[in-house]
């Protein structure tokens, strides 16, 4: 018996459990794959059980994404860029960091979202690990413009900085999380990508707060016909998805995203193609049972 697992938080909830296992066991792998909740204080206790025979590896969650770095034998080019680590391969005791977040994040960009970022302009939510990687992914894909907006202005800043170097063609700029920030921003926009956590969280949470609480972009800034990209995928439909809607704009949730990120981490560790629809079919089951069990 081999094992994998998610390393994240006390008290998160993650889907990954689900999907995966739905998937290993599609393809009658004998592994099983484990939720391992884990404080910041017992992350390197839990990553020193990642060298043993049994484990094949593990996913990474928040909020230790870019706290497991330094535990790391070895680096992918895409963690170096983006600075975080959503995936661990173990080889033989060494340690091996990726991040599928870029990968998945196109492919649920271009498949499940109809859309090619090459030449576009994007509004990203929020400075922390997720928009790291979904940044790095639009200067990857050649998108034309990438404006950060975010609570904390020195965050948004200090990830532009950091990504300059690598952005090539594609025009980066951060921004103060103001009305006036996001009306600008949004004139020009093809694309707006939710990389916070607002408008997440149970039923009951979310009916406790307004619905202009509840969206980190003011509704009325969404014109028509862009792509509001909301990476939260608890709700299927969150505040900022239903405001988008209502605004004319296309939306996509996160959904595609985790599957496609998990898909590649499945590879990684198996070696096997992802079960992709498998993999999605379970992932609702389970969505479709928690809202339940939150209403």
């Amino acid at each position: 018996m081999k094992y994998l697992g998610v390393i994240g938080g006390p008290g998160k909830k993650s889907l990954s459990p689900a999907f995966q296992q739905a998937a290993l066991d599609h393809l009658q792998l004998d592994i099983v794959y484990e939720a391992w909740p884990t404080p910041p204080e017992g992350l390197e206790v839990r990553v020193g059980g990642l060298r043993a025979q049994a484990v094949l590896g593990a996913n990474v969650t928040i909020p230790h994404k870019e706290a497991i770095l330094p535990m790391m034998d070895e680096l992918d080019d895409v963690v170096r860029r983006v600075g975080a680590v959503n995936t661990v391969v173990n080889r033989e005791g060494r340690l091996c960091a990726y991040n599928t977040d870029v990968a998945g994040f196109l492919r649920a960009l271009r498949e499940a979202g109809q859309f090619d970022p090459a030449g576009r302009r994007a509004i990203i939510a929020g400075a922390g690990g997720a928009a790291r990687a979904v940044v790095t992914a639009l200067i990857e894909a050649g998108a034309a413009s990438v404006t950060v907006i975010n609570r904390t202005f020195a965050r948004a800043t200090k990830l532009v900085q950091e990504m300059r170097p690598p952005a090539g063609a594609t025009e980066l700029h951060a921004l103060p999380d103001a009305y006036i920030s996001w009306a600008s921003a949004a004139m020009g926009a093809d694309l707006l990508v939710n990389c916070t956590s607002v408008g997440s969280g149970s039923r009951a949470a979310r009916k406790q707060a307004s619905e202009e609480a509840n969206s980190p972009v003011p509704a009325d800034v969404i014109r028509s016909g862009v792509l509001v990209y909301d990476l939260i995928y608890r709700p299927a439909e969150t505040p900022l998805m239903r405001a988008a809607h209502n605004r004319g704009a296309r939306v996509l949730g996160g959904l595609p995203m985790l599957i496609y990120q998990g898909a590649e981490s499945f590879g990684l560790w198996t070696g096997r193609a992802a079960p992709v629809e498998v993999m999605f079919e379970a992932a609702r089951k389970a969505l479709a049972a928690s809202e339940g069990a939150s209403a």
